[in-house]
């Protein structure tokens, strides 16, 4: 039992760490985690009681996450998106609680709501990229469906142990198959970081899960002891899955100088980005539907230095143009870009003084929300040292300013933004600009 238990525990617990430290903003990604996590926990417990109720419920949540992870996946142009995602979260709660209740047989109610977020996902697979993945998470369900059905019917297959060993396959799978679209969504690079990883996860779970799986066998009918061990792994791989993080997070800690942890963090956040960068060729290749998305994506994370490093739009023609004379780094090319973004969204500005008329919507929106990075429904915005105008802005927002209508203002705001960023990639000045070479040991003056 160890030997499938450990590590099925370990990589399915570094999948979920390593998913959810990819991009903890992305509802995909965190559900397709939480499944695997829940998943890692049954195998726990079904190390200790193999046909116990409470390992029986694990095993059947990753279904309903799944589920979720399915509805977070369709395309947001499905307008009946919010109420769908809503929809899930309730039938989540109620399944979850008569799950708890139903006999064996019964638990594999959870299979419903997974079967109806791959149909609706399947409904707008002509919208859903990479092509193939309603396919793939169809075939990996049924998978895990029929392993399911295995382990809770009545019906005896001599190796309990290879059925849940082939639940955790299929979760990778799914883990995997999320990993991919988030990637392609946001114009980033997959394989390295991921191999880079999943090497160290191997490797671990080698060091460390050898003697773990040698401890239980050696400890048996020790249950205390068995969650001991199943919690060392559990450390060491959320380590292995969160390597960045947990870095940071000790520097945090440790490091009194801040100077010098600021500095660490930037050399942090660059290590993390190197992998995930798509080739600078690629972004004069890009379809336009893509581009206007990135650009979108860029805006949401203006003030994330560590997103935009990863980001494709560090490679427009108006970024190179600024860095003439400073370090063609990662980092400067995020801040140059950034200040890219600036530029952009004060071209949105109207003449005149500042004013909150319709006009000025988009430009009030992107400026005071995005650039300047005020919330105006936060319970304690403060508002010293900001200007007049600023003040005047956050005022009207909250009292004045829906904040459904605020975000339809900044997504309308941010195509603009991305329209002429587009518009200035396809110009036949922009195709004619050619990377600055030579030295460049001056740093960069944007902020």
């Amino acid at each position: 039992m160890p030997a499938i238990a450990v590590p099925a525990f370990a990589l399915t617990w570094w999948a979920a760490c390593y998913l959810a430290g990819r991009d903890p903003a992305r509802p995909a990604a965190v559900r397709a985690a939480g499944a695997l996590l829940a998943y890692a926990a049954g195998v726990t417990l079904w190390t200790v009681d193999p046909d116990g109720t409470a390992t029986q419920v694990l095993l059947c949540v990753p279904a309903l996450l799944w589920a979720g992870a399915a509805v977070a996946l369709l395309p947001s142009s499905v307008a009946e998106r919010r109420q769908i995602n809503l929809g899930w979260m309730v039938l989540t709660g109620v399944l979850l609680a008569i799950t708890i209740v139903l006999p064996a047989a019964g638990r594999l109610v959870v299979l419903a709501p997974l079967l109806g977020g791959l149909v609706l996902l399947g409904r707008f697979r002509d919208q859903v990229r990479p092509p193939m993945l309603t396919a793939a998470l169809a075939v990996a369900a049924t998978l895990y469906a029929l392993a399911l059905a295995a382990l809770l019917l009545p019906i005896d297959l001599g190796a309990s142990g290879l059925v849940v060993g082939a639940i955790g396959v299929d979760l990778l799978m799914l883990g995997f198959l999320v990993a991919v679209s988030d990637a392609i969504d946001v114009g980033e690079r997959l394989r390295p970081d991921l191999v880079r990883s999943a090497t160290a996860a191997a490797v671990v779970t080698v060091l460390v899960g050898g003697p773990v799986a040698v401890t239980l066998i050696a400890v048996d009918d020790e249950p205390v002891l068995t969650f001991l061990q199943f919690g060392l792994l559990a450390v060491v791989m959320t380590m292995t899955g969160l390597a960045g993080p947990v870095r940071r997070g000790l520097d945090l800690l440790a490091v009194r100088d801040e100077r010098l942890r600021r500095s660490r963090s930037a050399l942090s956040l660059l290590a993390d980005a190197l992998p995930r960068h798509q080739s600078r060729r690629r972004l004069r290749t890009t379809a336009e539907e893509d581009f206007l998305r990135y650009a979108r994506q860029a805006l949401d994370n203006y003030g994330n230095l560590g997103r935009l490093m990863r980001s494709p739009l560090t490679d427009l023609p108006a970024v190179d143009r600024r860095l003439t004379g400073a370090l063609d780094q990662p980092l400067e090319r995020a801040t140059e870009l950034r200040a890219v973004l600036r530029d952009s969204v004060d071209s949105l500005r109207p003449a005149g003084s500042f004013e909150t008329s319709d006009e000025w919507r988009h430009y009030n929106t992107l400026h005071f929300g995005t650039v300047l990075g005020l919330n105006p429904y936060a319970r304690r915005l403060r508002t010293d040292g900001l200007e007049r105008d600023a003040r005047q802005a956050v005022e009207w927002m909250r009292g004045y300013v829906p904040r459904g209508t605020l975000r339809r203002w900044h997504n309308e705001g941010a195509d603009l933004v991305a329209a002429r960023l587009w518009a200035e990639l396809t110009s036949t000045d922009a195709r004619g600009v050619a990377r600055p070479r030579g030295n460049r040991t001056a740093p960069t003056r944007s902020t």
